[in-house]
């Protein structure tokens, strides 16, 4: 699993340094920060509406006021369930490499990292379990063959860091949307302060591990990890399209819904500006070739 060491950036070295130094400084106790009301009111939403997964087709309007509430409270604890598994999953890799051959400059940020990411994973999963009393199951994307050591490393932090744009994006809307209840907009608001550090670590490290593997990969692999990368990005975003929400919203034909706005066209604007900051960075760095994403 080892690989060569980093291509290490003056540019690289300052943004540990800052990054680190903030973490240090906005540190928050989250078992002290959160001030979990016994219930959430159930008569309002709990997700701003143009994320909910019919926004932008005639679904949303067909739904009626009462199915779209129910929906934001399902669609709001789907998406912190992708949060929970989407973290542990990434900590599992981090912890993996904190320690490794050629993460040795990186490392020190890896433990703030990994201390704020298990925090996250914790109440993301108590609210979860408080108002939904479940986490909804999920599955991970198989890679597509055994990678090289380089190869392998870059996939593993360009995954969390398109996860975390995504992410993040969610965030940043619902903590500034003061239609809902102050819990929602907390725990939005915490979330999206941590990882803007870990998106600003997250670019400078992809960069440096990208420029690593194409010294050390011919072209046909990078092109295979291109189409690999892409893959994930279209089966992150559908993901948030879950036919157990749908059921628990108490939709007909929840199989039928999903398959119908997985489908509709009217929903790519909406998904290409939830992905919009991550595909502009891929596309920068050279690590797509062109915005085409496929069918899957």
């Amino acid at each position: 699993m080892a690989a060569t060491a980093l291509p290490v950036t003056d540019r690289f070295l300052e943004v540990l340094e800052r990054l680190s130094e903030k973490a240090i400084e906005d540190y928050y106790n989250p078992y002290q920060q959160f001030d979990w009301p016994e219930k959430l009111d159930e008569n309002r939403l709990w997700m701003s509406p143009e994320l909910l997964t019919p926004y932008g087709t005639p679904y949303f309007d067909e739904l009626g006021e009462e199915t779209l509430h129910r929906l934001s409270k399902w669609e709001s604890i789907n998406f912190y369930s992708l949060n929970v598994h989407g973290i542990r999953e990434l900590l599992i890799e981090v912890v993996h490499r904190i320690h490794m051959p050629g993460f040795e400059v990186p490392s020190d940020f890896f433990h703030h990292f990994i201390g704020e990411e298990n925090e996250h994973m914790w109440f993301f999963a108590e609210f979860c379990r408080r108002y939904g009393d479940k986490i909804y199951a999920s599955t991970a994307m198989r890679a597509d063959s055994a990678w090289e050591p380089e190869v392998e490393n870059f996939l593993v932090f360009a995954r969390i860091l398109f996860f975390e744009e995504l992410v993040d994006h969610y965030n940043t809307r619902m903590a500034q949307d003061e239609t809902l209840c102050d819990t929602i907009r907390q725990v939005n608001r915490i979330h999206h302060q941590d990882e803007s550090r870990h998106i600003a670590f997250g670019r400078e490290l992809v960069s440096l591990l990208f420029t690593r593997m194409r010294d050390a990969v011919g072209e046909e692999r990078l092109r295979e990890v291109e189409s690999y990368l892409k893959r994930y990005v279209v089966f992150s975003v559908n993901s948030l399209y879950n036919p157990h929400v749908y059921r628990d919203a108490g939709i007909a034909d929840p199989l039928g819904l999903r398959n119908a706005l997985v489908a509709d066209e009217r929903r790519r604007a909406h998904e290409r500006k939830a992905i919009r900051k991550p595909l502009a960075f891929f596309l920068k760095t050279g690590i797509f070739s062109d915005d085409t994403l496929p069918v899957i």
